[in-house]
This record gives C-alpha cells, structure tokens and sequence, in this order.
C-alpha cells in the first residue's frame, strides 16, 4: 500500500521506492473553500480572505489546470502536538469567543488575546492551515510532486506554547517535522518583512534544519533576528539572519538574496526546501516598510525553483490583501513555468483590482536605507559563517516513522447506495481535459469557481 510506512530509506539519496513507480504530479496546490470565512475581527489586519481571493484568480487564469489540487486534511490535535505543548493545542479546541471569560488565565499565559485574538471557528483555521502544509510535506516525501503550495501556511511565529503575530499554530515547523522523516536535511527561507522566529527558535540547536530569513531589523516586530544569531550546540552556523532596514528594492534584495542562497544551498546540500513567502514585504503593504515590487519578490522563488530540490511554498503575512492575491497567484505562475498575461480576466474580486486592473503593482519613491556598504558587510559576514560549515550533516539509515496522514483508502467495502464521502471524491484525478465533465460538479464544486472562460485571454502565450 503506498501510504504504508518504509523502513530504511536512504536519506542522503532522497528517493523512496514509491517514487520508482509513480509519475511526479509536478506541482500539488492544497486550498480549503472554507479558509475564506474565518474571520479575526473588526479592524485586525489580518484577512484569511486573501487565501480565497489569490484562489480566484487562479481558477481565472486557467492556472489550476496545471496543477493538482487537493483538498488538506484536517490537522489533528494529536498530530499539532508533535511540535506544541498539549495544553496549548487543548486549550485551541476549547476557547470561543463565547467561554473565553473562563480561560482569563490561560488567555494571558498562551498569549491570545489582541494580537491573536479568539475567533468563531479558530481551532478549525488552524487544523486547515496545518493540514495543508503536512499534506503538502507527504507529497514531496512520496516523490509525488517536485512543488507543493500551501498559501494558507506560513504562519511562522508561533511558538511551542505561544500564538504570537496574529499565528497560532505554527504549520512550518510541523511540515519540517514531517520533511525530516525522509530528508537528512532540509532548508527553511523566509522572505516575509518579519523575523521567522518561530521556525528559527525551533530548530536553532540542531543542524538537520538551516533557517535562512531575510527581514526588517530594528525596533520592529518580533525584535529578534540579529546578525549574531546564528544558532547554537549542534546547531551553530545552521541560523542565518540577514537584518535590513526600511526601503529595501528589486536590485538590491535579488544582490544579497541570490549569493546567499547559492552558498547555502552548496554547502548544507539540503534534501527539500521550505519557502515562506510572505507578502508584507511588497511595496506600499499596510504594515510593512520594504519596497518590493511582485516581480522582485517572486524572483527569489524562480531562483530557489532553479535547484531542482523538492520544494514546499507556504503564504505568510502580507496585508493589503488586493496584492497578496497578486503576488502570490504570480509566483504559483512562475512555479508552473507560465507566463500570464498582465492584464487582470474578470474573476469574483474584480472591483477590488482597480483602478488598473493589472496583476503587478508599482514600487514607490521611498528611500532605500540600507547602504551599499551596509549590505556587502552583512553579506559578507553571513558567507564567511557559512564557509565555517565543512560539511553537510548526514544521518543514519533507520526506520522511516509513518505519514502524519495514514488513511485506509480500500473502499471495497462502501455502500453502493450512500453518497461518496469527500475523501473518496478528493482522490478522483481526472484527465485536465474532463476537469468539469462528472457528475459531482454541478457547474460548482466546493469553492471552484467553474464558471467558463477562455484560457487563452489570460494566459500570455507570446514569448
């Protein structure tokens, strides 16, 4: 059975013996419909709604047909454990905004209140976002796919027994967890405006996991992610912080990420790479202070693409939530190999697009404060602590523990009679040609918007 556990797979070639005889799907795209509906509060600016809006856009440009998309399992408690404390995790799955007057203790000892605030339907946010990014984990394990794509995930600052920056459950470090189950090493990047100081501070005494952050620095959330920080015990040399000031641009981000990422990825030779893509980083972002445009941000995923590694892509902050949607629909494109046209096909979001109506926005005139000089010191510094790594770490054969989702698909047994349940459905690939030839859809099918429109008026086929 395919998703029964292997035993002694062979880390440092990275291939199981199912990957032998299954064809890669390329790139899997995990999205839930209903990510769309949770809802933070009143002002927070935190909108899970861009999930749903970048999810439109997609089905818009035909994106989708290039893809495999799945429907995340929902995480469990048991399973949302194997990196958080078990208080936490029940403290999640009981807390509502109607109890929370019962938990005034706890609310202050795990951090949830206006930042993190309690929201109808919390728990069931973070099972989805965690979901996805585990089911995302499974697939490249399984050689299933060379991408997968969660923008749900990202969410990076959680902590053990924390929620910190608006994130709860932090589905990075239980996607890394479940990537180290068959890779001796694996990479984590970060290119949101903040810190990932929760993946960093998970990992940052050992050397199977290198986390790589590029952000804001200096009176400025979390505060942490200084230059020194650069792990510990094991793990010294295996934290790498690049600490930037306001302004940043194309050039100069392409100028320190490129050379970075190229020593990093010779000398720790990791066998998958998780990216975090958040979107704060862009130009004119309610909360952030760079000065990215969406093609310098999705520059630096085209150059992680360019290694052929395994490679997980997660969402993460970014709160002008019209160019979240931009962005990221831009990178799943670069992610497919598809050049898409900049003109935006009318989708279920359109208003909120103008008044141009184009999928890359304007950098604007604000002045890069990072120096020339400020940056090739600091780069400078981080390849000469990186030249103090002799070699990659390696990890000993041993028993391959069991997928975090094992689920017994033999449905022989079913009723003929009784409607097929979703997990059965999710697992119904069909030919790109009869995407919506069966007899489920019903011109709509749980959140895909299957409305018809010509691909070639949104995907740019000139050279």
């Amino acid at each position: 059975h395919p998703m029964k556990p292997r035993t002694f797979l062979d880390t440092t070639t990275h291939t199981s013996l199912f990957s032998l005889v299954t064809m890669p799907e390329r790139i899997s795209y995990f999205f839930d419909g209903d990510i769309g509906n949770y809802y933070y509060g009143q002002g927070h600016p935190m909108k899970p709604h861009r999930v749903k809006m970048t999810h439109n856009l997609l089905l818009n440009y035909g994106l989708y047909k290039h893809m495999t998309v799945y429907r995340p399992h929902l995480c469990s408690q048991t399973d949302m454990a194997r990196f958080h404390s078990d208080d936490y995790v029940e403290f999640l799955r009981r807390i509502t905004p109607d109890n929370m007057h019962e938990y005034s203790r706890q609310l202050q000892r795990f951090n949830v209140g206006e930042d993190c605030p309690v929201f109808d339907g919390l728990y069931e946010f973070c099972q989805i976002s965690s979901g996805g990014s585990i089911g995302a984990a499974v697939k490249l394990n399984h050689g299933q796919s060379d991408i997968a794509i969660n923008w749900a995930g990202g969410l990076h600052h959680a902590k053990k027994s924390e929620a910190s920056g608006f994130c709860y459950i932090n589905d990075i470090v239980l996607a890394i967890l479940e990537l180290l189950k068959y890779h001796a090493r694996v990479l984590y990047i970060d290119i949101d405006i903040h810190h990932g100081d929760g993946v960093e501070e998970a990992f940052y005494t050992t050397d199977r996991v290198m986390t790589v952050s590029f952000h804001k620095f200096g009176d400025y959330f979390p505060g942490t992610g200084d230059l020194q920080d650069i792990g510990s015990g094991p793990g010294r040399h295996y934290s790498v912080n690049f600490p930037l000031k306001d302004g940043i641009d194309d050039l100069n981000f392409r100028n320190i990420f490129r050379p970075v990422m190229t020593k990093v990825m010779q000398v720790f030779n990791p066998g998958a790479v998780v990216l975090q893509c958040g979107a704060d980083s862009l130009a004119g972002d309610r909360l952030g202070c760079f000065n990215l445009s969406i093609e310098g941000h999705a520059d630096c995923v085209e150059f992680m693409k360019t290694f052929n590694t395994p490679l997980l892509v997660l969402g993460g902050g970014g709160y002008t939530i019209k160019n979240v949607a931009r962005c990221w629909t831009y990178e799943t494109a670069v992610l497919l190999g598809k050049k898409i046209k900049n003109e935006m096909p009318y989708n279920d979001y359109f208003e909120y697009f103008g008044p141009d109506y184009q999928l890359t926005i304007p950098t604007n005139s604000m002045e890069n404060t990072n120096s020339y000089e400020y940056l090739e010191k600091t780069k400078n510094t981080i390849l000469e602590n990186l030249g103090n790594i002799k070699s990659a770490p390696s990890v000993q054969m041993q028993d391959v523990p069991p997928d975090t989702f094992y689920y017994d698909t033999d449905d022989d047994g079913d009723n003929p009679d009784v409607r097929l349940n979703q997990r059965v459905m999710d697992n119904m690939v069909e030919h790109p040609a009869e995407f919506y030839d069966n007899d489920f859809d019903n011109d709509q099918d749980d959140g895909l918007d299957v409305n018809e429109f010509d691909e070639n008026t949104a995907m740019d086929t000139t050279e």
